[in-house]
């Protein structure tokens, strides 16, 4: 079943191609339809999958060029397990609203399958090959969707965004490449780099090449000071692509970095987690800072996703099971958060062509489902018991703490940041008087409008109160890759 993960969503897209335009309610139900199959046989590899057994499970290898050691062969482990299930959840709730389109449906559908079937292709693909071919498969429907469907300084954020990207792609291209030189094939398997040839890599060479895998990779993560493309992408993008955006891709980044440098080279992550937990947390206090100044509702987000970001990359710099359980699990719990608040922030801006905070207010009363679904994201994101991001922020700072102390003190003034600019905008937006400019606002009324927030909130409190739900499938793994 993973190997039809990728390749749905992209014959969907082949098949609305031959589709008319005006078949709009067609078009709409092989969307859906596609990207349900893919998150329905996700759940039954999540139900099959054996958390005891060491090593990737459900593998399957193709020779392609096998003279090189190009293979297509996909698998799963407890990490990537996790990670399709994020982007099974998050690309049907999209979906779900990337249906609501007006213009150029068909285009916009095709180009959002597009970038389905990538991201699944990233985290189900087994060879470095692969892996990058879908990494950058990513960018072809991304730049358009925000170039035409995109708001206010659309070409700019989607010229930015992909610079920005495609630059940071290349600088781990050449880590990768200065990888294959030395080792030969062997290098662009992922399953020999995880449980293989970390003893056969001499830490000069780790420590050479894990920079370039850091930056590189870092630059979609919104590692600071490569950040800035990121709140303008999140504010310039359609809805459903700043779900998916902010929600999964975002994560891309942080997961090659895990592959490569994290499980492959360790004693070279090691020499560099230090820069790499200063870099983290002044990512982490300056983009809080900034979110706590902007008046646009989606900047606001985008640098608080940034800063959401710099606990994750701490994490992961802690290069310990806690550390790194806590970064996988807050990439998790920050994609369902951020794909949630987005949507909410797209229901309300497709009405009122507004986004600034102080054009709202009494939210709660006039449209009572998403004043409560804004306030539910808003608590989930400033990590309130209750809360997958809870748990997962608590990981990260205990993992981090034996290492690096005072870094983690100064980052948990992070949380204290996020709760004003937080609890500021919810007071501000969900209660008080209602505005008239809001009397025309209408709430999500039918159940199908309301699944993709029921179901993404869902899984945050799911998550919140029975953590190991997660854990049970992460752990195992990382301690096995971690030795």
């Amino acid at each position: 079943m993973i190997l039809f993960l990728p390749w749905i969503p992209i014959l969907a897209a082949l098949i609305l191609l031959v589709l008319p335009d005006y078949k709009n309610f067609l078009l709409k139900i092989v969307s859906v339809m596609a990207t349900a199959i893919c998150l329905l046989i996700v759940f039954l590899l999540w139900d099959q999958y054996s958390p005891e057994k060491v090593g990737f499970q459900f593998v399957h290898i193709f020779p392609w060029l096998p003279h090189w050691g190009i293979y297509y062969q996909v698998g799963l482990d407890g990490v990537n397990l996790i990670f399709c299930l994020l982007h099974g959840l998050v690309s049907f709730a999209g979906c779900l609203i990337a249906v609501k389109t007006k213009k150029n449906l068909k285009e916009y559908l095709v180009f959002y399958l597009l970038l389905t079937g990538s991201i699944y292709g990233v985290f189900t693909s087994l060879n470095v090959f692969f892996l990058y071919l879908f990494y950058e498969m990513t960018l072809i429907p991304l730049f358009p969707m925000i170039g035409k469907w995109g708001s206010k300084n659309k070409d700019y954020g989607a010229m930015k965004l992909t610079i920005y990207i495609t630059t940071g792609a290349v600088i781990g291209l050449f880590g990768i490449l200065v990888l294959y030189a030395r080792l030969g094939p062997q290098s662009l398997d992922l399953i020999e780099l995880a449980y293989g040839t970390n003893t056969l890599m001499p830490f000069g060479l780790q420590k050479k090449i894990v920079p370039f895998i850091l930056i590189g990779f870092g630059v979609i993560a919104s590692l600071w000071p490569f950040h800035s493309w990121s709140p303008i992408g999140y504010a310039a993008a359609p809805t459903s692509v700043s779900m998916l955006h902010a929600g999964v891709l975002k994560k891309m980044g942080p997961y090659v970095i895990i592959r490569l440098a994290v499980t492959a080279m360790p004693e070279g992550m090691k020499y560099w987690s230090y820069p790499l937990a200063v870099l983290s947390v002044i990512g982490i206090l300056y983009a809080g800072m900034a979110a706590l100044w902007q008046k646009d509702l989606k900047y606001m987000v985008g640098f608080s996703s940034v800063s959401h970001m710099g606990y994750v990359l701490l994490g992961i710099a802690a290069m310990n099971l806690t550390g790194l359980s806590g970064a996988i699990f807050l990439m998790f719990s920050h994609g369902i958060m951020a794909a949630c608040t987005f949507a909410i922030i797209g229901h309300l801006y497709d009405q009122t062509s507004r986004r600034d905070i102080q054009d709202y207010s009494g939210l709660v009363k006039r449209a009572p489902f998403i004043g409560v679904s804004f306030i539910l994201a808003s608590l989930a994101s400033l990590g309130l018991p209750g809360f997958s991001n809870f748990v997962s922020e608590l990981l990260v700072f205990l993992g981090a703490w034996k290492d690096f102390p005072i870094l983690v003190a100064l980052a948990v003034l992070g949380i204290l940041i996020t709760a004003i600019y937080l609890l500021r905008a919810v007071r501000q937006m969900c209660y008080g008087k209602v505005k008239e400019n809001l009397w025309a606002l209408k709430d999500t009324m039918t159940f199908t409008e309301r699944i993709p927030y029921i179901l993404l909130l869902g899984a945050l409190i799911l998550f919140g109160v029975w953590p190991m739900g997660l854990l049970k499938i992460l752990q195992p793994t990382l301690g096995v890759l971690l030795v």
